[in-house]
């Protein structure tokens, strides 16, 4: 018998005992979509002195490959390269660089309507950061939402404030936590309006959602900050979480602890453990965006084993399956 027939968690077709993002996404739109980033030009308040300076320290932000006045090829270009690769039955505009509601609010919701009106876009998706949710926007991402299916995804990284001081985050928990509140009452206030059905296993499919990011080893971070992490974002009950390994990449802040000695990566192993252990904490119907990531090829340093994203991936899944575990199997705020 395969390991998917025993299977303990629900939200899943395969061996994976946690809510994949593709599952999510095949169940709700009938099959696989793709994202396309697009860049619409955006900065960050910690890049151009609103609250600091440099970004934060593994941020590799002088790369920028396109601005807004080329949507329309940008889009072209990702299509095809999905296309390549797979047979969508749709694909996602994700404004990803930077700071995506930071900026002339007019200007943002022409680019939201742009990227929203994209041929075969079936949902929209915002990177951004929760101080930069002032009401004008939050009722621009409001409109969004009716036009189209839509998540915003918060970093946050972790919720431990000397974290987010050491690596130059720039907004402390309570900030992120009081524009989290904000823009759930927004997303809370669509979602009652729209009826966007339900998976075959039960799951509600929400108009508005919401993503949260988290990164797994940043500098002085213990396995139990870690974990104290998603402890306090499994109290917010987020629609997504997408989990992040901290990535060194040339030419960073971060590069240059590595570098004198001042910073040490997260092992294979460390990395599989922890992560584990959050997904256990993590409520069941939290959509997992990610449990690994790998730096842009060029410009990592390490830990050089995260080039290999399908084996981590695969070593996650063996070890929820050894523990006999799986996603919210210890969560406390279901």
């Amino acid at each position: 018998m395969a390991q998917k027939d025993t299977n303990p968690y629900p939200y899943s077709d395969s061996n994976k005992r946690y809510m994949t993002y593709d599952w999510y996404m095949k169940a709700r739109f009938g099959g696989k979509t793709a994202k396309v980033s697009l860049d619409i030009g955006c900065t960050c308040p910690n890049l151009d002195g609103t609250r600091g300076h440099g970004g934060c320290i593994y941020c590799k932000s002088g790369s920028r490959s396109a601005v807004g006045d080329t949507m329309g090829e940008q889009w072209r270009m990702g299509v095809a390269t999905a296309c390549r690769k797979w047979t969508p039955v749709g694909f996602i505009p994700y404004l990803q660089s930077n700071t995506n509601t930071y900026g002339d609010p007019d200007a943002l919701r022409g680019f939201y309507d742009r990227a929203a009106a994209m041929d075969r876009a079936v949902m929209l998706d915002i990177a951004t950061r929760a101080d930069c949710l002032s009401d004008e926007i939050l009722a621009i991402l409001a409109e969004t939402a009716e036009k189209i299916p839509l998540m915003v995804e918060l970093g946050l990284q972790t919720t431990n404030d000397r974290t987010a001081e050491r690596i130059n985050r720039c907004h402390t928990y309570a900030e992120f936590a009081d524009g989290y509140a904000r823009l759930k009452k927004t997303a809370d206030a669509v979602n009652a309006a729209f009826d966007d059905g339900v998976s075959t296993n039960g799951l509600p499919f929400r108009r508005f959602t919401i993503g949260v990011h988290l990164i797994n080893g940043l500098p002085g971070e213990t396995a139990d900050d870690m974990r104290q992490t998603v402890r306090d974002v499994a109290e917010l009950h987020p629609d997504m979480v997408k989990i992040h390994l901290a990535h060194v990449l040339s030419e960073t802040d971060l590069a240059a602890m590595y570098e004198r000695g001042d910073y040490v990566p997260m092992t294979r192993e460390e990395y599989v453990a922890v992560t584990c252990d959050q997904l256990e904490l993590l409520p069941t119907d939290t959509i997992i965006g990610r449990v690994t990531g790998d730096g842009m090829a060029d410009d990592l340093l390490a830990p050089q084993w995260s080039r290999r994203k399908t084996e981590v991936a695969n070593e996650i899944d063996k070890e929820l399956y050894r523990r006999g575990t799986y996603q919210g199997c210890r969560a406390v705020s279901e």
